[in-house]
């Protein structure tokens, strides 16, 4: 089940808000930690044994290290086996197809390949779970003892599968003293709608265009951008669309998740495109690998090796395939490039979004094109390997040229732009308020009835 499902939507949500708000306040977690478990069974009920047991590994070692304390050897031990059974539940389920293979290929065997399918949001839970042990061994947080609020914590549905990834820290006090206020409910539900148009009435239509492009053979150098600007703006409008419905449906219960996107596409490098782009995660992977192996404290040479370090780790994470680990290490090579010459900053700025921008799209051909065969022939065509234009882009581009220049426009701040100027101007607040509304019945109508009228629904991130 996901966000943007007709069940979710009309069966789900109405029925969990129902209950979790005719629920006495001190019976709300328990509430949500029922149907969040519900919800995670939807699709998988076999695999909710995993989730449980990566919650309550990093439960008792929390318990044990706060026993322990000052003891910082046998603290140690605990946090060493909160890693290893978090990370041996992404390896074993994740990428042990991925292993048997290559050593197939390597050593010539014959190895059957297990057949384990990957569990929804495994990488996010247990990077969740993993941080709350490695937060209380840093005395970073104090330890949970109540093993419902922790649950709570970890399995809580609006960003259990995909995101953004929630700290200890970000919601500690919510759990036992949240607020739900009227202007909090619906900053949340304008959020989540958001979200909704977004993933609905742009990612899965301009998502179509890639599919097109990435299914053929032959592409014209034109075509073939035209395809990456389409998956650029597919997984982005797709999963920001979806951090936006979670971090909607924080606020409508009265939790405060961090962002996970800010325009990464108008960044003028790399550096500031990964600020920007799943924030949560590179956040995660700042303060957990790249700080600890010695950041930029060790001198530049060391610093080069954390960065490509942190992000070969940042490729596998995304998924069991070689391509995923390329994608990290070409960023890791560009980042350090970027930290030896500080470039882009001496070039004009326009010349630096030109340059961002560039180097983003060939990041994402990497990351879209899993068969390594599969993206050189696809970085011959951007350059003109089979022609430079065809008929087939002139059409494509005319059937997604709307949709095409929306999903441009608002991956820039020019709506939020837009809302500050009007809330300065109020002779003009309440008559564009009223188009607003009106706008945004029309979109929810329009989304719902996309929904019902089309079964392409994918979720890009459902995979990770």
């Amino acid at each position: 089940m996901v966000f943007s499902d007709i069940p979710f939507l009309f069966y789900f949500l109405p029925c969990f808000l129902g209950v979790y708000f005719l629920s006495p306040k001190k019976l709300r977690n328990f509430v949500l930690l029922v149907f969040s478990l519900i919800f995670y069974a939807w699709g998988e009920p076999v695999y909710i044994s995993l989730l449980l047991l990566s919650s309550v590994v990093d439960f008792v070692n929390g318990l044990a290290m706060e026993h322990f304390e000052g003891k910082r050897a046998k603290q140690r031990i605990f946090l060493c086996i909160s890693v290893f059974v978090n990370l041996s539940l992404i390896g074993v389920f994740k990428y042990s197809g991925l292993i048997v293979e290559s050593l197939n290929t390597v050593f010539g065997l014959s190895i059957s390949a297990p057949a384990v399918e990957l569990p929804l949001g495994i990488s996010f839970f247990t990077f969740q779970t993993m941080s709350y042990s490695i937060d209380v061994y840093r005395k970073d947080i104090k330890t949970e003892h109540n093993f419902l609020n922790y649950m709570t914590y970890v399995c809580m549905f609006p960003q259990l599968v995909a995101g953004p990834i929630v700290r200890y820290s970000d919601i500690s006090k919510e759990l036992t003293q949240r607020k739900v206020t009227s202007d909090g409910f619906v900053d949340g539900c304008i959020r989540f709608l958001v979200g909704l148009f977004k993933k609905v009435l742009i990612a899965n239509q301009i998502g179509s265009l890639w599919d097109y492009v990435n299914a053929l053979e032959e592409r014209s150098s034109a075509l073939a951008w035209l395809g990456l600007v389409a998956f650029s703006l597919q997984i982005y409008f797709d999963f920001s669309g979806y951090s936006d419905m979670a971090i909607g449906m924080g606020r409508m219960l009265g939790f405060s998740y961090p962002e996970n996107f800010n325009y990464p596409y108008i960044c003028n490098s790399i550096s500031d495109f990964w600020r920007r782009w799943h924030m949560s995660l590179s956040v995660w992977f700042r303060d957990y690998v790249y700080i600890p192996l010695g950041g930029n404290r060790k001198g530049k040479a060391r610093q080069i090796i954390n960065i490509i370090i942190v992000w070969s780790l940042t490729g596998f994470w995304h998924g069991a395939s070689w391509n995923f680990l390329i994608w990290g290490m070409y960023f890791g090579f560009i980042l350090a490039f970027e930290k030896l010459t500080n470039f882009p900053k001496m070039l004009p700025k326009a010349f630096q979004h030109v340059y961002s921008l560039f180097i983003v799209l060939i990041g994402w051909m990497i990351f879209a094109v899993e068969d390594v065969g599969g993206i050189k022939t696809y970085a011959l065509q951007l350059f003109g390997a089979e022609g430079f234009v065809s008929p087939q882009f002139f059409y494509q581009l005319n059937n997604y040229l709307l949709i095409l220049i929306a999903g441009v426009l608002l991956s820039t701040p020019i709506a939020a732009y837009a809302k500050k100027y009007v809330q300065k101007n109020k002779y003009v607040s309440c008559a564009v308020s009223f188009g607003a509304c009106i706008c945004g019945v029309l979109l929810i109508i329009a989304s719902l009835a996309m929904l019902i009228a089309d079964s392409y629904n994918p979720f890009l991130y459902f995979r990770f």
